[in-house]
This record gives structure tokens, sequence and C-alpha cells, in this order.
């Protein structure tokens, strides 16, 4: 027998967004986030964490949430720089909508495909939903040939683990259902994060994750961009570690 699948309800998605040194360009990602209308008449929480950033973060996001009362923003931050994952630690306890999505505070992914990523949520399918880069027709900005070999071979080895068949395990963009991922002990502090919680995540009983094909305008370093080939290193030694020994 084939049973229907049951419309989820979902009355809040939480946004969590870390940031370190991002004060010239939050206010661009803000202004995103808040003119998404979601499906469903979804309600908007912003989390921002604000990772001891050494520019004027901290003062663009206050100036920003003074300027717009109107869409719902907490701020927190960190007195010693720890790392992205850190910062996502902090973000998703803080979480209060039933599903949650990473947003970075760069231009380099557009809020306005938070709606094909919450569908499969919506229509009862989905508790997760990852965004890749790799599959679809959106726009991708044409960059760095070996990063991109470089995350495909993460990806292949992570789903040898975790028994996936995702395209983009190192996308910025994954939706969570709240309660399963603050269910997780996460311990990785920096971009170690990404393989740890897929992992983790798929040794969920009978989770249901799902891959949506989203847009990409990635950055150059001269640009800001962060990530090196020291994070690439460490997200193989994690994916061992989660993977192969199945460190909690």
């Amino acid at each position: 027998m084939i049973h229907e699948k049951l419309p989820m309800i979902i009355s809040k998605l939480s946004i969590v967004i870390p940031a370190y040194n991002e004060g010239r360009t939050i206010h661009l990602i803000l202004n995103k986030v808040k003119a998404v209308e979601l499906i469903n008449d979804i309600q908007k929480e912003v989390i921002i964490v604000n990772d001891c950033s050494t520019d004027d973060t901290e003062l663009a996001v206050q100036r920003y949430i003074s300027q717009n009362p109107e869409i719902e923003i907490k701020y927190y931050k960190h007195d010693v720089n720890q790392g992205k994952g850190a910062a996502l630690h902090t973000g998703i306890s803080k979480a209060t909508g039933e599903y949650l999505i990473i947003q970075d505070a760069d231009l380099e992914y557009d809020p306005a495909e938070y709606n094909d990523l919450l569908k499969p949520v919506v229509n009862g399918f989905a508790d997760v939903v990852y965004g890749s880069r790799f599959m679809g027709s959106n726009p991708h900005r044409i960059l760095f040939f070996w990063h991109t070999i470089g995350n495909r071979w993460l990806t292949l080895a992570s789903n040898m683990f975790s028994n996936l068949n995702l395209t983009d395990m190192e996308t910025c963009y994954k939706l969570f259902k709240t309660s399963m991922v603050q269910g997780l002990k996460l311990t990785e502090k920096r971009f170690g994060f990404e393989p740890e919680v897929t992992i983790k995540m798929s040794r969920i009983p009978h989770i249901r994750i799902y891959e949506v094909g989203i847009s990409y305008y990635g950055r150059t370093y001269y640009e800001g961009k962060k990530i090196g080939w020291k994070d690439g290193v460490r997200a193989i030694y994690c994916i061992l570690k989660f993977g192969l020994f199945k460190a909690k």
C-alpha cells in the first residue's frame, strides 16, 4: 500500500548566519533574507553569530537591527575567534524554528532559493535538504578547477561512509529539522562541520535526506573567500574520524 505523504506544518524557519569580518557586505545578505517571502506564510528568525570579527561587523549588524525592527534578528558574538563550525554550534543551539537553514554572510548563495529547499519538507517528504551547486540549471560562477575536484572528492569520500548519494556535501545550504540537528553532538569548530554533521545526520534511523539544485555566486580570495587547502585536509581527517572510526 502506498501511503500519502502528509504536508508538514512549519510556522518558523531559523536562518543561522555565522559571520567573520563581513562588515562590508553583511547588510546586503540581510536585505536579501528580508526580501524573501517564504511559502505557506512561514516566518523568519535570523540568528547572527559574530565569531570575534576584527572589522566593523558588529557595528554593521547593530545598525541593521536598529534600522529594520520589522525583521526578527537575534545577535550573538564570541569573545574569541573559534571558527565557522563553532559559530554554527552557537546559532543552532539558539534556533527556535521547526526547521533551520545555514546562510553564509557573504553573497555566494541566494536566499531567494530558500523555498526550493523548503518544498520537499512542506510536502511531507524530507527531514533534511541539501542545496547542491553541482546539479540543476541554475547559474554557477566559473572559478577554481581544483576546488571543484576537491569538493567532489570530499563528497565521494563522505558518501562512502554515510551511504548517501549526495552531489555536494560541502554546500553551505543545509536545511535541517531543528530538533534533529540540535540532538547531535557536534564538535568540529571549523570547516570540518560539514562532513561531521553529514555523517552523523545520516545515522539517524529512518531519516529522509533530499537534495535540490541551487545557484552559486562564488567569491575569489581577493573578494574575501576564506576556505583553504588546510581546511580540505581537515575535512579528510573528519571523514575518517567520524566515518571510519565512528567518533562521537
